[in-house]
């Protein structure tokens, strides 16, 4: 394997020519600590990395083991294996896939906010999924607390720009079946981040995962997520009370950032490695409070918490390169 040489890491990206892979070229292409070695595209093979000096190389034509890092960007279903191969050659590697959020691998989990120490000095990791990164946080602190009525479900409903589907090409995707709509899809908990979320609400509650109800809808814009979680409380807590715990738990997280006397949106975190999360009052009984989480997609959602792991892997300062 490569040796680490003047405390920069080279990095090799598999995948590179999708909306997170392009992503990512560009925050490590300007991280201070990383030095981009390769980056892969069976379609563009040949062609020029944007934004680069780099070409793109078949994935079969590239020596894992000549980075230190490898982040595979590869879609659900053939990330994984990629993932373990490159692995298998030395370097440490984030999959930003679904296939090892579970543990496939030896693989961790990689949250920092909720468990970094999982993540520092981790061989390999499984990145979460962008609706997940938002659910988490924005639930969290309220399970650890115990203030959740579990015997009621949360109910969250989510909003994600047109980018989280990826680049393969597909009609419901195209701008004249997107523009001026607003729909849901995977209704009746089948989006599958749905196990992603119950076992982290799961580790979160320190026992079982709370009842929820997910539903995704697809909003007529390139990026951004917006979550609005409606959380069952066993007794009543204002929101500026709810606000004031939020702070107390993320007090020290650069990548989180709370709201008050309103609530956030994707104007506030668009291009950002943040979630941004806002609090409301809701007058109804039994009591529940509104917790709303926004994120970018691309950023937080994917290719910069990817980074934030990366940083964490390689003993950095977890913001480094990062756009806070």
């Amino acid at each position: 394997m490569h040796t680490m040489k003047n405390n920069r890491a080279k990095v090799g990206i598999i995948g590179g020519a999708g909306y997170t892979g392009q992503e990512l070229v560009r925050l490590t292409y300007g991280h201070p600590r990383m030095e981009l070695v390769w980056v892969t595209s069976e379609s563009g093979a040949g062609k020029r990395v944007p934004g680069t000096a780099l070409t793109f190389d078949p994935v079969a034509s590239v020596d894992f083991g000549s980075v230190d890092l490898v982040f595979s960007c590869l879609p659900h279903g053939a990330s994984g294996e990629w993932s373990l191969r490159a692995r298998a050659a030395g370097p440490r590697v984030v999959d930003l896939s679904s296939d090892l959020r579970s543990g496939e691998g030896g693989a961790v989990y990689g949250l920092p906010e909720l468990w970094r120490e999982d993540v520092r000095g981790a061989e390999l990791v499984g990145n979460p999924g962008c609706y997940p990164t938002g659910v988490q946080l924005g639930l969290a602190p309220a399970l650890r607390a115990s203030l959740v009525d579990t015997g009621r479900p949360i109910i969250v409903d989510a909003a994600s720009g047109v980018t989280g589907a990826g680049l393969t090409p597909k009609r419901e995707y195209m701008f004249g079946e997107v523009a001026e709509d607003y729909r849901a899809y995977g209704v009746g908990n089948a989006h599958r981040h749905v196990p992603e979320m119950a076992r982290g609400l799961a580790r979160a509650a320190g026992g079982e995962a709370p009842p929820f109800v997910f539903t995704p809808h697809l909003l007529p814009v390139r990026r951004g997520i917006l979550e609005t979680m409606y959380v069952p409380l066993r007794e009543r807590i204002p929101a500026d009370a709810l606000a004031s715990l939020y702070r107390e738990h993320y007090a020290d997280e650069p990548f989180v950032e709370l709201f008050d006397g309103e609530l956030p949106s994707l104007r506030h975190v668009n291009g950002r490695n943040v979630v941004a999360i806002g609090f409301a009052d809701v007058n109804v009984d039994p009591p529940v409070v509104l917790v709303v989480a926004a994120l970018d997609n691309l950023v937080k959602g994917a290719a910069g918490q990817a980074l934030q792991n990366a940083n964490l892997m390689l003993g950095f300062d977890e913001r480094e390169g990062i756009p806070a």
